[in-house]
């Protein structure tokens, strides 16, 4: 069995940074359910990735609804992120800074492409900007520690000496597994590279409200207890 690709997928071209108030109808398209499509030009630019290409254009055209493995490093990293807080980045890329590189969605998260080195880059410059305390290195080893105000979740960047799950060739929107929510469509997509991802990051965390301050004299009330009007007391 083998499957064509389309040459434009339903959502955007991501060759080159994009500007403008139009960016602001895809949160909307988003909402809409709607599963980009990858095109022959994306899956080429995907499968560049790996060390025979051919071979695995000939294997996805094969199983077009499994999903792939493919290295980060090369073409592309990637980070990954928490749903909620990927949909957030996406929108103030979207509707105040230059847009975004392909998308996908696995398991809860959001796998945003990056730039070769963002994976290397992006710690240490959230590090450094003191946004860090929830980022992980790539291969998702655990070394978080609490800021104390729980706006940036645990982040997980992988570059070189990881792999990603991609979505298959063809999913629609109930299609289980990774789906591609911007789905590449250009032998050469315009990339984020870790400075745009960490603009995106803080901007996030700024807008987030930060939790009540938990510290008080009190003990917990109890929640079973009655409750007496004091005021009235002879």
């Amino acid at each position: 069995m083998s499957t064509r690709l389309p040459d434009e997928t339903t959502l955007h071209r991501s060759d080159t940074p994009h500007h403008g108030t139009g960016l602001r109808s895809f949160p909307q398209a988003r909402a809409a359910n709607r599963t980009a499509r990858i095109t022959a030009a994306g899956a080429a630019w995907l499968a560049g990735a790996t060390a025979y290409p051919r071979s695995t254009l000939v294997q996805w055209e094969s199983h077009p609804t499994l999903p792939g493995v493919l290295p980060c490093g090369s073409a592309f990293d990637v980070v990954n992120v928490p749903a909620l807080f990927g949909r957030r980045m996406l929108g103030h890329l979207w509707t105040d800074g230059p847009g975004s590189g392909p998308v996908a969605t696995h398991r809860g998260r959001m796998l945003l492409f990056a730039s070769p080195g963002t994976a290397q880059r992006l710690p240490s410059l959230l590090d450094w900007e003191e946004w860090g305390g929830g980022l992980e290195p790539r291969g998702g080893t655990d070394r978080r520690q609490d800021r104390g105000d729980g706006r940036v979740p645990s982040l997980l960047c992988h570059g070189t000496g990881d792999a990603v799950t991609v979505p298959p060739l063809t999913c629609t929107s109930s299609t289980p597994g990774p789906r591609w929510v911007v789905a590449p469509d250009t032998r050469a997509p315009w990339l984020p590279g870790p400075d745009v991802l960490l603009w995106a990051c803080v901007r996030v965390a700024r807008s987030t409200p930060a939790p009540a301050d938990q510290d008080s004299i009190f003990p917990p009330a109890d929640q079973g207890a009655n409750v007496y009007d004091v005021s009235r007391r002879r």
